[in-house]
């Protein structure tokens, strides 16, 4: 299927809060199989183009929940066969050896929210914010705060059947999220940096917090992310060292209308400024479970809201250590960060969007030359999907970046259908799919489903494939209605590709496996080559860096690439598959002879090619497959 490209670009380049000049854009108009999908929890209409459904697990009965966000699916982090699946309510660990049966390997309860997890070596880290949660997980609430946890829970599951609290590690504005960065210089050593969207918390004192609500205040806990320091051998040292003053000197964003409208619109639900969180109550973005202590328990200078500052929390930093630099989406701005040395971080960069609602997170493309920023209008519980929503709202932005240092923002990017009123939908999180050649991304748009989309040209993204399932209520049906919507809260928090699989966290649902299957956008090559990439690790927070063996499959991605494009003539291009054809049939040396011979015609085909760039490319890719050979 053809589907029209829905994207927004700047004719010029964009000054720092200032609205750019954008194309006019409106939703298709036609016949999407994603359109009108029969509703239903687990009998749903479903419509997918390049993805294939491998499995579906359903949430453990500990969790099976639609009431609010209190037993919601959060994120996930990947370790050997794992997968270990966030719940505001706990956690799971799946076994995935074969991802046509995962097993579920342990459930544990803890109320947590919102638990997005990540996992070094045998230890898994934790996220918590919000009153409701306790030092021992209970479900009681909190009424004498030295019961209360808001940071990052630490835990040993060197055996996944039975994870074992570590340590609470305790922080001024707990942690809504986190991310990990590895210590360039001591590899048993790692830092976290605590994306908290609350206030300071109310019993700062105890904690060496400081409410200050001026952003001047070099000592002030409310404008910082918390820096944990965690020493792998001995975990239960693992302490707050330091803040990231990352936000120091930033102003108030500029906001269209139509932001000051979402914005307004949030604000009356209880959140603010990119849902940032009561100090005490814990509500707003993302409602938090458990019982909460009564706003008049804080000092009325800890539950100051200085909406005529700049930001002060990051609701997501997503960190690329392989060219020491952090992307923070930081509620109204996205920032380009330097940790080189963790403990200092420098921003370089800050970009504004007057359409943004909500810079919420972001993925580096694997060369570092451009970062996708979404924007989560709404708070993931809102219908920001439908035909009559805003386009330049709710989607992905996606910038360049020049000497790793300075982000222009290019085009916008939303998924290309129209969903309904029942559905919860908005841009969320994601990760790189690795294709040779190209930057693609899959991410979980909550009901709107998983998508892959290519921004390889930043101009021009477009859809590659995606995977849909219909609302899960059904139009009349407000039986499940709570503060935050009218339905059940559901859909895709975060797709992510690991080693073949593409594994989506459901919010309501439980537990997905994808694979992808060849479409005129994405070749049998292309998913063979990126099938070859293997990690025994994967934090999607922590972005790795992904390099391809010489193979054959990787070679046939630039040709693929080069026939779809038109990148090089057609008589070429079928020459060179089919010496590309002789020589998988040979060995040894005469494999090499055949392609150091053809890597030599492909340099000259580079002259007069309307996609030179790929052909020499593919070119250097012969030559290392020759090597190998020999």
């Amino acid at each position: 299927m053809n589907t029209p490209r829905r994207i927004l670009t700047f004719a010029t380049a964009m000054a720092l809060g200032v609205a750019p000049m954008l194309f006019a854009q409106t939703y298709p108009t036609g016949n999407d199989p994603r359109n009108g999908l029969k509703p239903g929890k687990y009998d749903a209409g479903e419509a997918g183009e390049g993805l294939r459904l491998v499995s579906f697990s359903k949430k453990p009965a500990q969790f099976d929940s639609v009431a609010g966000l209190r037993f919601i699916n959060s994120d996930l982090a990947f370790g050997g066969h794992y997968v270990y699946e966030g719940n505001f309510a706990g956690f799971m660990v799946w076994d995935v050896a074969n991802p046509a049966q995962p097993k579920m390997v342990a459930v544990v309860p803890c109320i947590t929210s919102q638990g997005d997890p990540s996992i070094v070596g045998h230890l898994l880290f934790i996220s918590a914010e919000g009153n409701g949660n306790r030092n021992d997980c209970g479900p009681q609430g909190v009424k004498d705060m030295a019961d209360h946890m808001a940071g990052v829970r630490i835990y040993d599951v060197s055996n996944p059947a039975a994870p074992k609290l570590v340590k609470n590690v305790q922080t001024c504005k707990g942690s809504h999220t986190h991310t990990v960065i590895p210590d360039p210089k001591n590899k048993d050593v790692i830092y976290i940096y605590v994306s908290g969207q609350q206030g300071v918390r109310p019993d700062s004192t105890k904690y060496g917090c400081i409410g200050s609500t001026d952003p001047n205040d070099v000592n002030s806990s409310l404008y910082r992310l918390d820096v944990i320091r965690v020493p792998l051998k001995h975990p239960e040292q693992a302490a707050v060292v330091t803040g990231a003053r990352i936000f120091t000197g930033l102003s108030p964003a500029a906001q269209s209308e139509m932001r000051k409208a979402a914005m307004a619109a949030r604000a009356s639900r209880g959140g603010r400024r990119g849902g940032a969180r009561n100090a005490v109550t814990g509500q707003a973005g993302a409602a938090q479970a458990g019982a909460a202590t009564s706003a008049a328990a804080a000092p009325a200078a800890e539950r100051a809201d200085p909406m005529s500052t700049g930001p002060r929390n990051c609701h997501d930093v997503t960190a690329y250590p392989y060219i020491h630099r952090l992307a923070g989406a930081c509620a109204s701005y996205g920032l380009l960060v330097d940790i080189t040395d963790p403990e200092h971080p420098v921003r370089l960069d800050a970009a504004a969007d007057t359409n943004f609602s909500l810079w919420h997170t972001a993925v580096f493309s694997n060369d570092g030359s451009k970062v996708v920023f979404t924007d989560e209008w709404g708070g993931g519980t809102a219908p920001n999907c439908q035909a009559t929503s805003m386009m330049q709202m709710g989607g992905n932005a996606i910038l360049t970046i020049k000497d790793e240092k300075q982000m222009t923002e290019h085009a916008y990017f939303k998924i290309p259908t129209a969903q309904s009123a029942q559905e919860n939908c908005v841009s969320h999180n994601g990760g790189l799919l690795p294709v040779p050649g190209r930057d693609l991304m899959v991410q979980g748009w909550y009901q709107g489903g998983i998508d892959i989309s290519d921004f390889s040209n930043p101009d021009h993204p477009f859809e590659v494939a995606y995977y849909d399932r219909g609302p899960i209520d059904q139009p009349n049906d407000t039986s499940k209605a709570s503060a935050r919507s009218r339905y059940t809260i559901g859909g895709s928090w975060g797709a992510y590709y690991w080693n073949g699989y593409i594994y989506s966290s459901e919010l309501a649902r439980g537990f997905d496996v994808y694979e992808l299957t060849p479409t005129d956008k994405l070749s049998a090559n292309e998913i063979a080559a990126a099938k070859l990439v293997r990690m025994t690790q994967y934090n999607p927070q922590s972005q790795p860096h992904y390099t391809f063996p010489a193979a054959f499959p990787v070679v046939r991605s630039y040709l693929d690439q080069l026939v779809r494009n038109n990148g090089l003539s057609s008589d070429r291009t079928t020459a060179i598959d089919k010496t590309l054809t002789t020589a998988e049939s040979q060995k040894g040396a005469a494999r090499a002879a055949t392609l150091t011979k053809l890597a030599a015609q492909v340099d000259k085909d580079a002259n007069g090619a309307s996609d030179a760039p790929r052909v020499k490319t593919m070119a250097s890719e012969i030559r290392r497959l020759a090597a190998g050979a020999k």
